[in-house]
């Protein structure tokens, strides 16, 4: 089995992978190289940061590795928060505090249009691979859900009446925009690897 290792610290988005792409390969955690550096995410772009993360690890370890940046970019926002959703509402990456922030800026726009977007960065020995996954929907009036993570509870994507945290991992993981870039990668790592 191939072996890769997922340079995030974030656990909810290494079960979601790993879900996605196991048993075909062994996703590694930071933890299990024992790096607990926390990586800064200073790039204006979500493939800057991805590639940022990557580029750290594969220096510091010399192992693939692949990371991902993801944000939520709300069309009546002027695509904030974008590259910032993480710690839009401040530094501690409170994710109520994020859907609060988007919810009270939005206020009562009709324009509620948005999208997520994640960025994947592969870096095998000197090669470096993007892959993006994206997903249209709309920001909801009020948090609704208990799954998922993030801005999950806020956004319905295009063709459901629910959000994100209203859906079981399963469903989520058809249509998600990691899904679908984790998709792009297992199909680019099962001809490169």
């Amino acid at each position: 089995m191939d072996k890769l290792v997922f340079a995030t610290n974030n656990s909810h988005k290494l079960t979601e992978v790993r879900a996605i792409l196991e048993p075909e390969f062994e996703i590694i955690s930071l933890a299990d190289i024992n790096c607990f550096d926390d990586i800064a995410e200073t790039a204006e772009t979500l493939e800057g940061n991805a590639l940022l993360k990557a580029n750290y690890i594969h220096s510091k370890f010399d192992i693939n590795c692949f990371a991902d940046d993801t944000g939520l970019e709300v069309e009546g926002l002027n695509g904030a928060p974008g590259v910032y959703s993480a710690r839009y509402a401040g530094k501690d990456n409170n994710a109520f505090n994020n859907m609060s922030k988007v919810l009270y800026l939005l206020g009562e726009n009709n324009n509620r249009k948005a999208c997520f977007r994640t960025v994947i960065a592969l870096i095998q020995h000197t090669k470096i691979s993007y892959f993006e996954g994206k997903i249209e929907g709309t920001i909801a009036l009020k948090p609704q859900g208990e799954n998922g993570f993030g801005y999950d509870p806020i956004f319905i994507p295009n063709g459901y009446d629910v959000s994100f945290a209203q859906l079981d991992a399963i469903e989520k993981n058809k249509i998600s925009h990691r899904a679908l870039a984790v998709e792009k990668l297992v199909n680019y790592l099962k001809l490169n690897l």
